[in-house]
């Protein structure tokens, strides 16, 4: 029996009330701020946890978008804006979670460890259609490099959205689509 998905229009930051609520499956309109922050920036965050640094944002409630953008064209906030490879994450999430972090969007799937830790947290992590980058770019109002600039394209940015659209991969109960759709396919066929 295939489980029953929703469409649901969420705003963030993501509280763990509206985290809860989602399910694996789920398509979800995101309105609000996210930050983005890829490979580079999450070492840094990294080496500045370790060495007892405060962050450049703060966790609490926060979605991470693992994104690099393009430039942006004339009159838009950002270029093509598509996720990146969220297992690259892996090694950095489960402490960004523990700090409150409470949502993730990438693509692809992700490592027992990170799975353990949304469960742990009654974190999310999304996926973003990998390919759309410009459809996705029209959901960004705005973006804003608040640290690492000399980064380039994986500084982090804030990131003002209106309902870009994602998809409930992992919820907080540890439900994972793409577990659970390959099972789904494998009975249909």
């Amino acid at each position: 029996m295939q489980a029953q998905t929703e469409n649901k229009h969420i705003s963030v930051p993501l509280d763990g009330e509206a985290a809860v609520s989602l399910r694996a499956g789920d398509y979800v309109y995101l309105t609000g701020t996210i930050y983005t922050a890829r490979d580079a920036a999450h070492k840094r965050m990294q080496e500045a946890l370790e060495k007892g640094e405060q962050l450049p944002l703060d966790m609490k409630n926060n979605v991470i978008y693992y994104m690099g953008p393009s430039p942006a064209r004339d009159g838009r906030p950002i270029g093509s804006a598509g996720p990146t490879t969220a297992s690259r994450m892996d090694k950095f999430a489960p402490a960004l979670l523990d700090l409150g972090l409470r949502g993730m969007i990438g693509k692809g799937k992700r490592s027992q460890e990170v799975k353990e830790a949304v469960v742990h947290n009654k974190a999310v992590y999304f996926a973003a259609v990998g390919g759309a980058g410009a459809l996705l770019s029209r959901s960004i109002v705005s973006s804003e490099v608040i640290a690492y600039e000399d980064l380039g394209t994986e500084a982090i940015r804030r990131l003002e959205v209106k309902d870009f659209p994602v998809i409930v991969v992992m919820d907080t109960e540890g439900n994972d689509l793409y577990e659970t759709a390959a099972r789904e396919y494998c009975r249909e066929v």
